[in-house]
């Protein structure tokens, strides 16, 4: 071989640009979303940038031919109702297609009835109905241990978790599922199916949020929907989220947005009653104002269930 020839041969790369590859994914835009968007959850956002570090450096172990074969990206979304678990799937989907770890940038989140017949035969293809929509993508299964129900022996959920764990194994390079539900029950679920077990790369834990996230919680929300409390309104919710937080079934932001959505009721029929009376035009202030009786007029404050 002649020096010339020698001379257009490339060498291998041996180094990769991690900030350059940070920034044609735009990943960083998304993990700014997550914090701008959710109050807390601290250890999760640390979980979810360490899952796209790791992602990242895969990528770069691919440009320099290193990696050691696709990594598995099934997860587990465990924690109580209204803890954050679908918005943080949905910007799981958006690190995944921006690295490039799935080719469409969706989520389909489904329960168990979308999965599971009434009847012989039913299963099966609402199974590959769902898991063809969901491919290229990313399958949330909320409240998966429903899918599990031994005490029921002509339930038909074993028959879609055998479809799920062979798809989750032999198509796991098109597909990303990402189980969700109870701490307790998920555990319970996976000591049921070690398959399932098995196939799950990352568990992330969603605590429950504290009364001072929770209120934070509210004002982001009044604020999306152009309300607001007054100082007095401010003071009765502190007092409604301690109440509420002894009370069972309390579901987090969920539960804070429904309690907020009562307390717009409140606010409508008064601001009416008001015009009965002859009170006039209503200004801006009035209209995006919720005061303290909105807010205590909750059968909370009344030691029932609201």
């Amino acid at each position: 071989m002649s020096a010339e020839a020698t001379l257009d041969i490339e060498a291998p790369a041996t180094q990769a640009d991690l900030m350059a590859l940070y920034r044609e994914s735009r990943i960083g835009e998304v993990l700014a979303e997550l914090d701008r968007d959710l109050v807390g959850l601290a250890p999760v956002k640390t979980r979810i940038r360490e899952i796209a570090a790791h992602l990242l450096v895969e990528r770069a172990r691919e440009t320099l031919g290193i990696a050691c074969g696709a990594p598995t990206l099934h997860m587990c979304f465990s924690g109580n109702p209204g803890t954050g678990k679908t918005t943080v799937a949905l910007r799981m989907a958006q690190v995944l297609h921006r690295l490039g770890y799935i080719r469409r940038n969706h989520l389909i989140s489904v329960t168990r009835d979308d999965l599971v017949g009434q009847y012989i035969g039913h299963t099966a293809p609402k199974t590959r109905e769902v898991l063809k929509r969901a491919m290229g993508g990313v399958l949330f299964i909320d409240e998966a241990y429903y899918l599990y129900r031994p005490e029921n022996e002509r339930d038909y959920g074993q028959e879609a978790i055998e479809i799920l764990l062979q798809t989750m194994e032999n198509q796991r390079d098109d597909l990303v599922v990402i189980l969700a539900g109870y701490e307790a029950r998920m555990e319970t679920f996976f000591q049921s199916n070690p398959g399932f077990r098995s196939r799950i790369a990352h568990h992330i834990v969603f605590p429950d949020y504290q009364p001072d996230e929770l209120l934070q919680i509210a004002e982001h929300m009044l604020d999306d929907m152009h309300y607001r409390f007054d100082v007095e309104a401010r003071s009765a919710f502190e007092d409604y989220l301690a109440r509420r937080l002894r009370m069972p079934n309390f579901a987090n932001a969920r539960s804070v947005r429904n309690a907020l959505d009562r307390a717009r009721l409140r606010q409508a029929n008064r601001l009416f009653a008001d015009a009965e009376r002859g009170s006039g035009p209503a200004d801006t202030d009035a209209l995006m104002r919720l005061d303290a009786g909105d807010i205590r007029a909750s059968r909370v404050f009344s030691d029932t269930q609201p």
